[in-house]
C-alpha cells in the first residue's frame, strides 16, 4: 500500500494513469502539464505537489517534491488541502463538482481545462484504484 502524498503514491499512480485505457482516449488530444498541490490544514502540516507532464493520454514524466521550486512550472495547477484530497481519492468528491464548490482550485487557463472534463474525472479515477495509505 502507498502512502499518500508521497513518492511511492506518485509511482503507483503514474503506473495506473499510463495502463487507463479510458484516460488515454480522454486525453488523447491534451497537451500540457498538471501540478497537484496538496495543502496543509489540521490533518496534515506540509504542502505537496506533484507535477506530471501529460501528453495525447500519456504521463511521459512526474516528479513529486515537498517543494515547488524543485518542479517544472506547469500550464496548471490543481490546489486543494489534503482533506480535500483524501476524499477526492475515495471518490466523495468530483474533481469538476470539487472547483464549483471551492474545495479546490485551478490556476491556468479554464476553457482548455474545461474541454477535458472526462479527462480530468479519469485521471481522479485512477487515483481512486491505487491501494492508499493516507498520512494523517
Amino acid at each position: 500500500m502507498a502512502v499518500f502524498p508521497g513518492p511511492e503514491w506518485a509511482d503507483e499512480y503514474v503506473k495506473a494513469l499510463n495502463g487507463n485505457s479510458e484516460y488515454k482516449d480522454a486525453g488523447k488530444t491534451w497537451e500540457g502539464d498538471i501540478t497537484f498541490v496538496v495543502e496543509p490544514d489540521e490533518k496534515y502540516s506540509k504542502t505537496w505537489y506533484l507535477y506530471l507532464d501529460l501528453y495525447h493520454g500519456e504521463c511521459r514524466s512526474y516528479k513529486a517534491s515537498d517543494k515547488e521550486t524543485d518542479l517544472k512550472k506547469s500550464e496548471f495547477k490543481y490546489i486543494g488541502k489534503y482533506s480535500n484530497w483524501v476524499k477526492l481519492i475515495n471518490k466523495e468528491i468530483d474533481p469538476i463538482q470539487g472547483l464549483m464548490t471551492g474545495k479546490f482550485k485551478l490556476d491556468g487557463p479554464m476553457m482548455k481545462i474545461m474541454r477535458y472534463t472526462k479527462a480530468a474525472k479519469e485521471m481522479v479515477n485512477t487515483a481512486s484504484l491505487v491501494k492508499t495509505e493516507f498520512e494523517a
